[in-house]
Order: structure tokens, then C-alpha cells, then sequence
């Protein structure tokens, strides 16, 4: 069986390091990187866990993908660039090695994607499989974004559409098909909206990234900022088999890992614009309201029911 600084030497070999900016990497202690000048540090930590985020419908390559993808999307929400990641793994001493690998495989392809790099992590032994990435970007100050700049008027966009990775879930309950389409994929192998990271932090007053639900992570916004909010029902980006599913789907089925963000409607309309010309996916949904709350509107105006669950909440 190979040892654990074996397992260590075969991960890291799949993520070589090309930049000046990492001074020490894996290997060392501790990893030491230099931020461009002018930049702050926005580092974000999320992990996954066997049976709890995938199950054995996921390939490895695919847990890889996804392990870093959820951190990176929470980088693009904040308006950062990203640089560098640590991977921490937890995993039963007889997981296969070669499986370690492919993980990485899946990993190295998105860092290499996205421009960032591997600098350090740790491995550990335990009864099921759990993999933590630590990633950091940098940001000029007055550009980072987060959750608590939301102003009443201001629009709501979001990037992409909803309620696809909840109905690939779904898909995925009976097994693995054969054929992945869509909605599958977007469970599987989620692409976080780094090109909209890129430029959010010039239009946007407040963003987060929709990992738990439509209505819950607008309802963070929300609170942090002291605002509420206003949805139109038919402005929301779903696609036909998300909406034949039921709207539920889209307004609380979680892990879609778009973008959500405010902004004035003068830099509303100069953002839509920008990620046009970028073709990147992005609509306005809502409005930001001076009243606590989320109102779901109908064509006419009037509200509609919200879904009894808001979104994933890990201890509910």
C-alpha cells in the first residue's frame, strides 16, 4: 500500500508550479505567495464529503472538478481573481491511489482553466472520502464585493440558469445513465463564472454565488444588507425541463453555482451590456425593495406562494 507522503508525491505531480508569485509551495511547511501590488487577499475555504455533496454516480475526475469549481465560484461572487489553492483530502486507507489520481486529473484541468495553482494541503486518514480546497484570489480593495451592499431600487441580476444541478440530482438518485445531458452535468462538473468574477467589482454593489438556493442565498443579501426583495416569476432564467419539474427547483434546489448580484440601475444596464459583449448568460430578475422580505411576483404583479424550504441548510 503506498505511504502517505507516496499518495502526497503522485497528487502534487499533476499541478506543476509556473509562477513567481509562489515563493514556497507543496513541500514546505507552509505555502508563501506574493499578491500583485495594489491587491488584497480574498481567500475562501468549502469542502465536500462522500454521501453527503456526491455519491458513487460521481467519477473521480468529477469530484476533483467539482471540489475546486465551488471554491473558485465563491472567488468570482467576491470579484476576485484567482491564484492559489490548497487541497486538504481525508480519505479510507484503502481508496485506491490510482482513483487519488484520476481526482487530481479533474482538478489540475480546472486549475489550469482558471489560472491557479496549487501551493500546499494536507492528507489524512478517515472512514469516508472528504476533500477541503482553500482558495485564494486577489482583488483591488475597492472592488472586492460581498453581501452587505444592496441598496433599496437597485436591480437583481443572475448569471446562467436555475434549477439544473437540483433536477440532475434528481436524475442521478436512480443511478448513472448513460447518456449525461444537461442538467446532469451541471450537478457533476458545475463551471464557476470567473469571466463575470472579472468584471463584477467595476458595476456591482453586493454579489454571492447560489450554492444553497435561489431564495436562501438572496435572503443572505438581504440580511446583511437591510433590504428586501421583489422576484419576477417569469424573468427567471429556467429552462423548459427545470420549469415541467416545477419552479420549486429553480428558487430553492441549490448548487447552481451562478452568480447573484445588485447593482443601480444605471451600472445594471452597463453590466448586462459588458457580460453581453462577453457572451456570458446574464438577466435581470428582481428589484431590491426598503421592506424586510422576498416577494415572488407573478406577469400581473401579484405574489405567489414561496416554497415551504428556502434551500440546503446542512443541520436542518
Amino acid at each position: 500500500m503506498p505511504s502517505e507522503f507516496e499518495r502526497i508525491a503522485r497528487f502534487v505531480r499533476h499541478f506543476p508550479i509556473r509562477s513567481r508569485s509562489v515563493l514556497a509551495g507543496p513541500g514546505d511547511d507552509c505555502a508563501v505567495t506574493r499578491p500583485r501590488p495594489g491587491h488584497v487577499l480574498v481567500s475562501k475555504v468549502d469542502q465536500l464529503v462522500e454521501g453527503v455533496h456526491f455519491g458513487p454516480a460521481f467519477l473521480p475526475e468529477e469530484i476533483g472538478h467539482k471540489a475546486l469549481a465551488v471554491a473558485l465560484s465563491d472567488l468570482a461572487a467576491a470579484g476576485a481573481t484567482p491564484r492559489w489553492f490548497l487541497v486538504a483530502i481525508a480519505h479510507p486507507p484503502e481508496l485506491d491511489v490510482a482513483f487519488l489520481e484520476r481526482m487530481a486529473k479533474g482538478m489540475a484541468h480546472l486549475a489550469r482553466r482558471a489560472g491557479i495553482e496549487l501551493v500546499g494541503g494536507n492528507f489524512s486518514r478517515a472512514s469516508e472520502l472528504s476533500v477541503a480546497v482553500t482558495a485564494l484570489g486577489e482583488a483591488p480593495p475597492a472592488r472586492v464585493l460581498g453581501r452587505s451592499g444592496a441598496r433599496p431600487s437597485d436591480w437583481i441580476l443572475v448569471s446562467g440558469t436555475l434549477g439544473e444541478a437540483a433536477l440532475g440530482l434528481r436524475r442521478l438518485a436512480s443511478g448513472r445513465p448513460r447518456r449525461i445531458d444537461a442538467a446532469i452535468r451541471a450537478q457533476l462538473r458545475p463551471t464557476p463564472r470567473l469571466e463575470l468574477g472579472a468584471i463584477l467589482g467595476r458595476y456591482a454593489s453586493a454579489a454571492i454565488d447560489l450554492s444553497d438556493g435561489l431564495l436562501q442565498d438572496l435572503g443572505h443579501v438581504c440580511a446583511r444588507s437591510g433590504v428586501g426583495a421583489e422576484l419576477f416569476a417569469t424573468a427567471l432564467p429556467v429552462r423548459p425541463a427545470v420549469r415541467r419539474e416545477g419552479l420549486e427547483l429553480a428558487l430553492a434546489g441549490g448548487e447552481d453555482y451562478e452568480i447573484l448580484c445588485t447593482a443601480p440601475p444605471q451600472r445594471a444596464r452597463a453590466l448586462l451590456a459588458a457580460a453581453r459583449r462577453r457572451g456570458i448568460p446574464l438577466a435581470r430578475i428582481g428589484v431590491v425593495r426598503a421592506t424586510s422580505g422576498i416577494r415572488l411576483l407573478d406577469e400581473r404583479g401579484e405574489p405567489m406562494p414561496l416554497p415551504v424550504r428556502g434551500g440546503w441548510e446542512h443541520f436542518a
